[in-house]
This record gives C-alpha cells, sequence and structure tokens, in this order.
C-alpha cells in the first residue's frame, strides 16, 4: 500500500541494471516509491496508461520499437496521466527539442548525482520543469541566436543524413517530399555555413547538435 502523498515512480529503460540502480537510489528517498519497470517503451506508455503512476522516468533509445520521445508524447498527450522525467545519455539539441516538444516535463542525464534526480523527479510530480544545468544552457543558447539554431525538423534531417540515408530515404522516414528535404538541407548548410552533407554532420557531431 502507497502511503498517502507518496511519488509513485515507472522506470522505462532497456538495460536491467539501470532500472535496478535506479530502483536503488529511489526507494531509498523519503517520499518516492518505484511502482513498476518497463523495458521498452511501448510498455511504458501501457503501465501509465493503466494509471497509479505520476512520474515516468523515461530513457529515449530502446534499440527497436518505439522511441522515447514518441512514448513521452503518447503519455502527455492523456489529460491526467503522468508526467515524464526524461533520464538519458544524450545531450544534443535534436534529442533534447525532441523530448521537450513531445511534453516532457523535465530532461535529466544520466550521470546526474542522486539527490538531483530525486529534486528533480520531486519538482516533475509538483507539474514544475527540470533541467539539467547543461540542457538549460543549451535551450538558452538557442533563444539567443534563433536565426542561427536548426529546427526541429532540420535537426532531424540532418541526423538522418548523419545514419547514411539518402534523401530518398529521408523522405520516407520523415514523410515529406524530396523537395522539402532538399530545403531543409539548403537551410542546414546556410546555418552551418558548409556547402556539403559531410561537413554539415561534422559540425552538427562537433557542435553536439545530433548524435554520432
Amino acid at each position: 500500500m502507497t502511503a498517502p502523498g507518496t511519488v509513485r515512480l515507472l522506470l522505462a529503460d532497456d538495460h536491467p541494471v539501470v532500472r535496478a540502480g535506479l530502483r536503488a537510489v529511489l526507494d531509498t528517498e523519503p517520499g518516492l516509491t518505484v511502482v513498476g519497470e518497463a523495458a521498452t517503451a511501448e510498455r511504458a506508455v501501457e503501465l501509465a496508461a493503466a494509471g497509479g503512476v505520476d512520474v515516468v522516468l523515461m530513457d529515449l533509445q530502446f534499440g527497436a520499437g518505439m522511441h522515447g520521445s514518441e512514448a513521452t508524447a503518447a503519455i502527455t498527450r492523456v489529460p491526467g496521466g503522468p508526467r515524464v522525467l526524461v533520464l538519458t545519455t544524450y545531450d544534443t539539441d535534436a534529442d533534447i527539442l525532441a523530448a521537450v516538444e513531445a511534453g516532457a516535463s523535465g530532461y535529466l542525464l544520466k550521470d546526474a548525482p542522486p539527490e538531483e534526480l530525486a529534486a528533480a523527479v520531486r519538482t516533475a510530480a509538483a507539474g514544475q520543469s527540470a533541467l539539467a544545468p547543461a540542457v538549460a544552457y543549451r535551450l538558452m543558447d538557442r533563444m539567443r541566436t534563433p536565426a542561427e539554431a536548426l529546427t526541429k525538423r532540420e535537426l532531424e534531417v540532418l541526423q538522418l543524413v548523419g545514419e547514411g540515408l539518402s534523401n530518398q530515404q529521408i523522405s520516407k522516414v520523415l514523410f515529406l517530399s524530396q523537395a522539402t528535404v532538399k530545403s531543409h538541407l539548403v537551410h542546414v548548410f546556410a546555418k552551418l555555413g558548409v556547402d556539403s552533407r559531410t561537413a554539415a554532420v561534422a559540425v552538427a557531431r562537433e557542435r553536439r547538435l545530433i548524435r554520432r
């Protein structure tokens, strides 16, 4: 029986060792209790919809299947559903923007100290935003130079370029016309000051705009 006022947590991560570590840390915190675990994003959505959860700690990468940002969007679009706190190793603009736009209440990196993690969980449970300092800085930096910042769609296109996809393949993945993909890349090249796909990917990775 969960005590009144206790924040009930669902751990969504495909690594059992990570879930065990999180459970060990969070179950010792007063007012926090882990009530479930999910090894896939799809399972996280199911458990969140079943009720009895206040905050979902969501990883972003689950291998095959649904991405963490997709699961976050599915969970947060339900009125009265749990808050989602992203807990990941990725601090790229592409990942941060996708999670924030999906409705995440917070974004924390896995190297965060236990006290910072517990505080972020409580902040998310209270309906407030909980961002790792490095993440907050990257978002502020984007706001300072909006004309130079890549949009979420431009980052998506560039991430797929970095994964080796052609314009035709990207158009199918993102449900865009090839002309639109080319247009996004033209804007990307201009903003990054480059003239090729290879150079764009190299600069974006160096600036941690997309994953390596």
